[in-house]
């Protein structure tokens, strides 16, 4: 982890942890999960290559890759830069062992409809949450113009063409949002994507999308325009840091009454985390990529923690308070 004087002992996927210690030390943050996967899902739709940097080797990551593959793309590895070339996709059935082992192949959709008028695909698993329906999915690509037809817990998915559309989601869901970006650039006119997600792996994807040749808009706010049927070709991007794990050891080091320099991270992602810490007692001091946490040896008490869409607190860092 980076961390001193932690203690770890690993037995066979078991995790041994012998707390009460200081957590002190520095750390840099790698490319973020919930960034790197719809960009991923969405090189299919290029037909042609994508160099991506800064990719967490996870084992969401690693899926993502396999699925890839199994549709027909060719995926190289070199350290954190990965070269998907989605030319020779021919395939639009997404693998059931591979989609039950993580949530986020539903991402797969927008792109292979686009791509290639269809998709087969079971509902997914690999989410510890809880239940989380992917019904706001299904209502964005449907009024782009798919079919959806359910059978024995399969999606089967078709269109004659995704035209664009006015999509107002009944939540900002996040993957809802980005399955509607990806979909909408492969169609034809305009649309308005309305009560949009924002939080930051929006924008990142909206980032990479454009740098294949899209036009997307709006990306950060609750409004997102998209003006589909572009050319698209050859992408280069760098993933943005992960904000949830730099939540994560931020908090470890204030609850162990510890200090922490987190180099490569977006300090503006963290905010919602960084402004409890202080109002625990914290010293936070941000450069341009950089967060230092000193925390003192008694946290003070803070108001309620609500977790909330972007820019509130996310879920998954509240369970770390």
């Amino acid at each position: 982890m980076g961390f001193k004087d932690v203690e770890v002992v690993i037995y066979m996927g078991e995790y041994q942890i012998l707390g009460g210690k200081r957590l002190s030390g520095r750390l840099r943050i790698t490319g973020g999960k919930n960034a790197v996967l719809p960009i991923l899902a969405s090189t299919v739709i290029n037909k042609g290559e994508s160099v991506i940097h800064n990719c967490p080797m996870i084992s969401d990551t690693l899926t993502t890759v396999a699925i890839l593959k199994s549709l027909g793309c060719s995926v190289k590895t070199e350290g954190s830069t990965m070269i998907v070339n989605s030319a020779p996709a021919c395939r639009w059935e997404v693998p059931e062992e591979l989609v039950r082992e993580m949530r986020s192949s539903t991402l797969f959709m927008g792109g292979l409809l686009g791509r290639f008028g269809k998709v087969t695909i079971c509902r997914p698993g690999g989410c510890d949450i809880g239940e989380r329906p992917i019904d706001l999915h299904e209502a964005a690509l449907t009024l782009l113009g798919a079919h959806i037809r359910k059978e024995h817990g399969f999606l089967y998915c078709e269109t004659e063409g995704l035209s664009g559309a006015k999509i107002v989601l009944g939540f900002p869901s996040v993957g809802a949002t980005e399955n509607a970006m990806i979909a909408a650039v492969c169609a034809e006119g305009d649309t308005s994507i309305q009560n949009a997600a924002r939080e930051p792996e929006i924008v990142d994807l909206q980032k990479f999308l454009n740098s294949m040749g899209a036009d997307v808009r709006g990306a950060g706010t609750g409004r997102i325009e998209i003006t589909g049927g572009r050319r698209l070709g050859r992408a280069e991007h760098t993933v943005m840091p992960d904000r949830i794990t730099a939540g994560t050891y931020l908090i470890a080091a204030a609850i162990t009454g510890g200090n922490v320099l987190l180099t490569h991270v977006a300090p503006d992602h963290l905010t919602p985390v960084t402004s409890k810490l202080q109002e625990a007692g914290c010293e936070i001091k941000e450069g341009a990529s950089t967060i230092f946490l000193d925390a003192p040896s008694a946290l003070r008490s803070v108001s309620r923690i609500r977790t909330q869409p972007h820019p509130g607190l996310p879920e998954r860092v509240k369970g770390r308070f």
